[in-house]
């Protein structure tokens, strides 16, 4: 029989009628406003996704919450935190933020840069404002270590006073004498923190901390008004700051409320000239915003700009660099950017629309022809060279956009718009351009920053810079050095500072720690921490200041070794490796690239010795039964790019790559070499 017909197939289901759209609520028309202004302001299309504006939608709301009430000059308040290194800044800020509801994060939000959070220190001056009993604080963290000491200097006119810092542990150091000789010369105020009293502190350490404090304050010819500092006793890492009163009758200690309050009374409100009249701004500082772009902070010194206005940027001759109008007038609220209607005299704000001035130019009305004069700072002390990289490697460690020496400078030029403690300038080659710095870790930075951003280059070890007297003597930076180490290694220190010309100056010793002072040539300082923390098996802790510049002390001698030499191009095997490791310290393993001129080890001898690591092993037809013994090489020595600038000798460069960091001869033949070496010791003989 035939088959039964198919079942009919199921109808279909059926739809139930679209849902009318709801009505806008808070959030859809914020987010519409917010493309709307979006769209005026940047030429944004209005048609992209109400998503991409969402966080710009809060940042907006967020804002209004601050503009729409004009601020009080008479209830402003600039004050920066200054201390030495690693006494606790950006950690007592974090714990201010918090006390007023600002941040809840436990981490430095302050140190928002990829290399102070894996450092753990602050390279560059942030500025932020927190609401305070109906009190506006502009609050500036500052780096603490001295190779950033421009980023104080250049802040000190932003700011009416100053929060000093001092570890009770610790006491006075040597960027502690600096940073407040900055304030002290500005005519600032001083509010002094004893902070880390959460540990175990002798009353006797807290005394001769104060006794200290008082006496600095002294030798920096302090007025009478500037020796009225009050004093609080603080731990930035539990979140307390209180009174000595409070402190010493063992009361509970909790909140900042008694450091903020004693930053409203001691710091003055700003003295700045009537806001009427027309704008002025000295700009300190230069951001650049996601949407905005670049963006020039400082604080205002006269009237008040608006967005819309019409204002021009001078340079410090008076120069007209751009004329411009205000795109919009920001600032930062907590960890927030939020949006100002309008930007008074006294206050902290940064401004959007400009594209040109940088740091020390005045912005302000175009009726204005005269600049705010921009405070010196100190001058460099160090040198180094930034050139081409011309290895046989160039190009292979990243994807070759950045190599030209058109790119380096003008990358460099950049970084000048913002950093005012270095110096760049051209020598006689066009592929050559030498930088001027305060130290080793701040060019140290900046190379690692432009490494990270994929630039290629080659750089010198730092050279000191030199001067000469009115009778022609040769004058060379000297530098404060204090040491911290324990009595047992004072001797062995000692006897290394004299070898680099240092003359001692003061010993302080206490309990089981001895504190030694050294006037020492600039020069000698470069790897000095990797040799002192050797001899005091990592304990020791060293801090420079500049003092002044001396007579030329002569030559220091070679204290380095010499170097392992690759003299062929290819690739590194063991077989080759293994017989070095009896003549040195090799830096690289099988397997790595290597090429004529390459420095590869250090040789356990005081002279260069050059060598093939990629000769292989001759393979032959004839057979054994015992097989070859496996090859173990020891683990290579890793050459960061600090201990590259303080290890690499003036014969040589360093290669610095996206991904590798590589020491190489000036000279890469090794017949060229030789007989430049033979003739400079000719001229050194004749």
């Amino acid at each position: 029989p035939p088959p039964p017909p198919p079942p009919p197939p199921p109808p279909p289901p059926t739809r139930a009628p679209p849902r009318p759209p709801p009505p806008p609520g808070p959030a859809a028309a914020a987010s519409t406003h917010a493309r709307s202004l979006f769209s005026s302001l940047l030429g944004v299309r209005t048609s992209t996704s109400p998503a991409a504006y969402a966080a710009f939608a809060s940042r907006l709301a967020l804002s209004r919450r601050f503009s729409s009430v004009p601020i009080d000059r008479s209830r402003i308040r600039n004050v920066a935190i200054v201390a030495h290194v690693d006494h606790g800044k950006t950690t007592l800020v974090d714990k201010i933020l918090n006390e007023v509801g600002e941040s809840d994060s436990t981490d430095r939000v302050m140190d928002s840069n990829a290399l102070e959070q894996e450092r753990g220190i602050t390279i560059l001056a942030k500025a932020t404002s927190i609401k305070y009993k109906d009190y506006h604080i502009n609050i500036v963290d500052t780096p603490g270590h001295g190779d950033f000491g421009g980023e104080v200097e250049r802040i000190m006119g932003m700011v009416d006073g100053v929060v000093l810092i001092v570890d009770a542990n610790e006491g006075v150091m040597a960027q502690t004498k600096f940073v407040l000789s900055k304030a002290l010369r500005k005519g600032h105020p001083a509010l002094v923190v004893l902070n880390k009293m959460d540990r175990e502190v002798e009353e006797a350490q807290v005394d001769d901390a104060l006794t200290q404090i008082f006496d600095l304050f002294i030798a920096l010819d302090a007025s009478d008004d500037q020796l009225d500092y009050g004093t609080l006793f603080a731990s930035a890492r539990d979140g307390w700051a209180v009174t000595q009163e409070t402190f010493e009758s063992k009361s509970e200690r909790v909140g900042m409320e008694a450091l903020l309050d004693a930053i409203v009374e001691r710091v003055p409100a700003p003295t700045t000239d009537d806001p009427s009249e027309p704008f002025k701004m000295l700009v300190s500082t230069i951001d650049h915003e996601p949407h905005l772009g670049r963006v020039v902070t400082g604080r205002v010194s006269a009237g008040t700009a608006r967005p819309g206005d019409q204002l021009h940027a001078l340079d410090r001759d008076g120069t007209v660099l751009e004329k411009a109008s205000v795109v919009k007038v920001i600032a930062r609220q907590g960890t927030q950017t939020i949006s100002l209607d309008e930007g008074a005299s006294g206050n902290i704000v940064g401004l959007a629309g400009f594209t040109v001035p940088s740091v020390t130019h005045t912005i302000c009305s175009t009726s204005i022809d005269v600049p705010i004069p921009a405070d010196p700072i100190d001058p460099p002390v160090l040198a180094m060279t930034f050139s081409v990289n011309d290895s046989p490697l160039c190009g292979k460690d990243s994807d070759g956009s950045k190599l030209t020496a058109q790119l380096i400078q003008d990358r460099l030029d950049k970084e000048l718009q913002s950093n005012v403690a270095i110096e760049v300038h051209k020598t006689g080659d066009d592929d050559h351009l030498e930088v001027h710095g305060r130290g080793e870790l701040q060019l140290g930075v900046l190379v690692e920053t432009m490494r990270r951003e994929g630039y290629e280059l080659s750089i010198s070890p730092p050279q000191v810079l030199y001067k000469k007297d009115e009778s022609g003597r040769l004058l060379e930076p000297v530098e404060e050095v204090t040491v911290d180490v324990d009595q047992a290694f004072s001797g062995p220190v000692i006897d290394a500072m004299s070898q680099r010309k240092a003359d001692l100056i003061e010993m302080i010793p206490s309990t089981d720690k001895s504190r030694l002072i050294f006037h020492c040539p600039a020069r000698a300082l470069i790897g000095l921490r990797g040799e002192l923390n050797t001899l005091t098996r990592g304990t020791s802790n060293i801090n420079h200041l500049f003092l002044e510049y001396q007579p030329h002390k002569g030559s220091l001698g070679n204290a380095r070794k010499g170097a392992i030499v690759s003299m062929a191009k290819g690739r590194t095997t063991s077989y080759a490796l293994q017989p070095l490791e009896s003549r040195g310290t090799l830096f690289v393993t099988a397997g790595e690239d290597v090429y004529e001129g390459m420095v590869i080890g250090e040789s356990s001898r005081g002279e260069d010795v050059d060598c093939n690591p990629v000769k292989a092993k001759q393979l032959t037809n004839i057979r054994t039964v015992l097989k070859d013994e496996s090859i173990r090489l020891a683990r290579p020595r890793v050459i960061g790019l600090e201990e590259a600038i303080s290890y690499c000798r003036e014969d040589e460069l360093i290669e610095v790559t996206p991904k590798n960091v590589r020491l190489r001869k000036l000279i890469l033949d090794s017949g060229e070499r030789a007989r430049e070496t033979k003739r400079r010791k000719q001229r050194d003989k004749s």
